[in-house]
């Protein structure tokens, strides 16, 4: 497998919950550190890079809450998912303020976690693809530059593409050959996933494909309910 696993911090106290739930995320393809209290967690935490963390709230020693803190002071960004058995309006909000993605109340549906941890990371890695400095791109026989907004083809003088019409064609770049998710580029572009800002998206779409049929063996393809990918096939 050349993509190494996603790396998840997985802290709670109860052993038996704790070893069920490392389990069942294992099998779904994740590497999980399990840690049975807040202050074991934090030291597990600061020895790994780790793509997410799961937090129990309530635990002796030191409590999700405190123990979010810590890691927030080492690391801004990664996603932090909170399991509480109170469904306190308080205690939802004292995750969030510390930086909760998400919360969870005991007993979950275990795939509803798994699709919020997928979510998560996705929603991270597009976010670091999306601020990466690249800006020149090669796809079939085009190449855009994004800082100028030029699309060029070599038969054709380079057309100057609006700035939607540049940053969905960049974040389609990105994901080149991949699923580019439909609401991950309304809310990254259109800063807004809503019917109209759908349709609107949907109009960009095609303007994007009428400039890229110049090259037959470069197309846009619409992944029903789920998002765009741009496929780019080698010339044989």
């Amino acid at each position: 497998m050349e993509e190494s696993l996603k790396k998840i911090l997985l802290v709670e106290d109860d052993p038996n919950f704790g070893t069920v739930l490392k389990e069942y995320l294992s099998i779904n393809g994740y590497e999980v550190v399990h840690a049975k209290n807040g202050m074991e967690g934090f030291e597990k935490f600061k020895k790994t890079d780790f793509h997410l963390c799961i937090l129990d709230v309530m635990m002796p020693y030191k409590d999700g809450f405190t123990l979010a803190k810590e890691i927030r002071e080492k690391n801004e960004d990664i996603p932090i998912i909170f399991l509480t058995a109170k469904a306190l309006k308080e205690d939802v909000l004292k995750g969030y303020k510390v930086g909760a993605d998400d919360y969870l109340n005991k007993p979950f549906d275990s795939e509803v976690l798994l699709m919020k941890i997928k979510a998560i990371i996705q929603r991270k890695n597009v976010d670091s693809l999306a601020d990466s400095k690249q800006f020149e791109f090669t796809i079939g026989e085009f190449s855009l530059n994004s800082k100028l907004r030029f699309l060029s083809h070599k038969s054709e003088k380079p057309a100057k593409l609006s700035p939607k019409e540049n940053e969905l064609l960049r974040l389609l770049i990105l994901h080149e050959n991949d699923l580019m998710p439909r609401e991950i580029a309304l809310t990254k572009i259109w800063r807004d996933d809503n019917y109209f800002t759908s349709r609107s998206m949907d109009v960009y779409i095609a303007k994007l494909r009428k400039y890229l049929k110049l090259d037959p063996n470069v197309e846009i393809l619409n992944i029903h309910g789920e998002g765009f990918r741009l496929v780019v096939n080698s010339q044989s």
